[in-house]
């Protein structure tokens, strides 16, 4: 396998902040709601870039790596989706105009790129140093898909949210709203600086994705140990996230059983890297990847399929 060279890694590096700038300084600097027409483009958009960066990635390092990129992109890509639901609960929690949603959800998103670079460079250095973290790992995926697959999605409480209460009791938050403050992230009032809402949703989006990494990085890193194309995958599912949002926020009750897709496909990964542990340490072959995702794109289809065809029964049967 072709060991990713620090020149790599800054070209992509320089990739992703041209595409963050032309997002939000030439596509997006205007505050306004975007259509769903537009939204769907967007949302095609970034599943194209992904894509076409998996093409290039299979010219660059062979088929093997070009499909641990898609198996890993589809599974960030289909636990973000779950994303959806916390940006819908805390924007009507902070009041945030769907003008300004954008902004907010850009910063946020660039904020979770930098941490998932974290995580991934830490798990896969805790796995290429420690057998036993491999196991670890699975056993908290199937332990994760269990709860997911019990207790669904949850339920959202903004207002218990850790960061939200220190943020509140040490940081000083204007009293006005954003018809007064636009998408302001600090104010001066009365001559003092302050936090406005919008800062406060983005301190909760980027502490609620903390726990959601805990989930989705051992995923990716059960599918691929390449710290580039790990990093790599995420960046390009998370970059449409926001794309994806205004498209589906008024539709999340119709994907009542993508959680199920989630569980199962949390748990596959998880007995994976179980029994790829095992398999290796008898001198077996592990699982082939175009294995992995054919299992990934098939839960995920399901579980998509039976949402949409239930919700349409639904709609043509209201009082049943």
């Amino acid at each position: 396998m072709h060991e990713t060279t620090p020149q790599e890694w800054m070209f992509f590096g320089v990739l992703v902040v041209v595409l963050l700038a032309l997002d939000l300084l030439v596509f997006h600097r205007r505050d306004r709601v975007a259509s769903l027409r537009e939204s769907a483009w967007w949302s095609v958009f970034w599943i194209g870039t992904g894509l076409a960066f998996n093409a290039f990635i299979w010219w660059w390092n062979g088929l093997e790596t070009a499909a641990k990129f898609l198996a890993a992109f589809l599974v960030e890509k289909s636990l973000s989706m779950d994303n959806i639901f916390i940006f819908v609960v805390l924007f009507r929690f902070f009041a945030i105009p769907g003008r300004y949603q954008y902004r907010v959800l850009f910063w946020g998103i660039l904020g979770a790129i930098v941490m998932r670079l974290g995580f991934i460079l830490a798990g896969v250095e805790l796995i290429h140093r420690f057998d036993w973290v491999t196991p670890l790992f699975g056993a908290f995926l199937v332990y994760t898909a269990y709860k997911l697959l019990r207790h669904g999605g949850g339920e959202i409480e903004p207002e218990k949210n850790l960061v939200l209460r220190l943020a509140r009791r040490y940081f000083r938050v204007t009293s006005g709203d954003h018809r007064e403050y636009g998408h302001n992230f600090f104010v001066r009032e009365n001559g003092r600086w302050c936090i406005t809402p919008m800062f406060l949703a983005l301190l909760v989006i980027e502490s609620t994705d903390v726990v959601f990494a805990v989930d989705s990085v051992p995923a990716v890193i059960g599918i691929t140990k390449d710290r580039f194309i790990a990093f790599s995958s995420n960046v390009f599912a998370i970059l449409g996230l926001r794309a994806l949002y205004f498209l589906l926020a008024g539709m999340v009750d119709r994907f009542r059983y993508l959680h199920y897709g989630l569980a199962a496909i949390l748990g596959f990964v998880g007995l994976k890297m179980l029994s790829e542990h095992w398999l290796e340490s008898h001198g077996w072959k592990p699982l082939p990847t175009w294995v992995s995702l054919v299992v990934i794109v098939v839960l995920l289809s399901v579980s998509m399929f039976a949402s949409v065809m239930i919700s349409r029964r639904e709609q043509r049967s209201p009082n049943k």
